[in-house]
């Protein structure tokens, strides 16, 4: 076995701009036109200026924005680099959502932000929650799966993502993620069928390329590996799989004196 590899972080790729559709449709079949527009831009900012979101959403919870304006304040912290208040203040919208479906989205956006804060443990407690309230949510799963990676108990991570692709079996990012779990748990013949499994879907997930890599280097497939992990630099040549991939292609290039 090679002695020197860089497996990178087990982890979904987060989102880090909230998603505003579940108080977007509720503005829209309440018949505020003009407060859904402003809901739309103000998330909109979230994800592009963080800042002037803030500062918008801000003026309009002082003019009785309500839940919108306090759920783009949320986003815009998250955005600004404060994932911890923006995760608080999202649990506290969940605690107030009248209907179960809203407040399970907005504990998964919570969650998010607690991930983003290094804070997996806090995470997992929110996305069980969720999970209680929309059972059937297979999104939830990966969420809650992504948070359990996080914490290195791989195990409950490969199942809540097993229970998820029983219900969206395409999901290349979630197979992806189950490869790496596996691979923890010493499964490399399960592992690499999924990784195998998320490229079938997406041929340019660079998760799956990555986790691909990594077991063809451990199987002494160094050129495959080396294929694998070239491959990232060309589709995606910043984050987190292309910094693995390149010190992965750095120390096999070393040559041991």
């Amino acid at each position: 076995m090679p002695s020197a590899i860089c497996t990178g972080r087990l982890y979904l790729v987060l989102v880090v701009a909230v998603a505003f559709a579940p108080l977007a449709q509720v503005l829209a079949e309440s018949g505020a036109d003009a407060p859904e527009r402003r809901y739309r831009a103000c998330m909109a900012k979230a994800r592009d200026a963080p800042q002037a979101a803030f500062d918008d959403a801000l003026a309009w919870t002082g003019l009785g924005g309500g839940q919108a304006a306090r759920h783009c304040l949320a986003a815009a912290l998250i955005g600004l680099g404060q994932p911890a208040e923006g995760a608080r203040r999202l649990e506290e919208l969940a605690q107030d959502a009248r209907e179960g479906a809203m407040r399970a989205e907005l504990l998964a956006q919570a969650a998010q932000g607690w991930l983003l804060a290094g804070d997996g443990a806090r995470a997992d407690d929110v996305l069980t929650a969720a999970i209680r309230i929309a059972p059937d949510n297979a999104e939830l799963l990966i969420d809650r799966a992504g948070a359990r990676a996080q914490l290195k108990r791989y195990g409950e991570a490969a199942e809540d993502l097993t229970a998820a692709l029983a219900r969206l079996p395409r999901r290349a990012d979630a197979l992806a993620l189950r490869a790496g779990a596996r691979r923890f748990l010493d499964d490399a013949d399960g592992a690499l069928k999924d990784a195998e499994a998320a490229l079938a879907l997406d041929s340019a997930n660079v998760e799956a390329l990555l986790e691909r890599g990594i077991l063809r280097r451990l199987k002494g497939d160094e050129a495959g590996a080396r294929a694998d992990w070239l491959k990232i630099l060309t589709v995606a040549p910043s984050g987190a799989a292309a910094d693995a991939a390149r010190k992965n292609l750095e120390m096999m290039d070393v040559k041991p004196r």
